[in-house]
């Protein structure tokens, strides 16, 4: 028994020393999105309330953060 014992204690620090490491990622940026803008002339279509609408386009994006959201 103390042998099994000792062989579980023995995998557990392998496998905890050979596990991979993780890379933190980046945070990312307005130039990682792809945003349909609307060119000079295009029709801009203002919207009450909700409805679907064929042709949309993103007037501006705005409230972009890269600090942590805490509780």
């Amino acid at each position: 028994m103390w042998i099994q014992l000792a062989i579980l204690v023995v995998s557990a620090i392998i496998s905890y020393a050979t596990r991979p490491k993780t890379a933190t990622p980046k945070a990312s940026t307005l130039e990682d999105f792809k945003f349909p803008q609307g060119t000079e002339g295009t029709a801009q279509i203002e919207v009450f309330g909700t409805c679907w609408v064929d042709n949309w386009m993103v007037l501006g994006a705005g409230n972009f953060r890269t600090s942590p959201i805490r509780k």
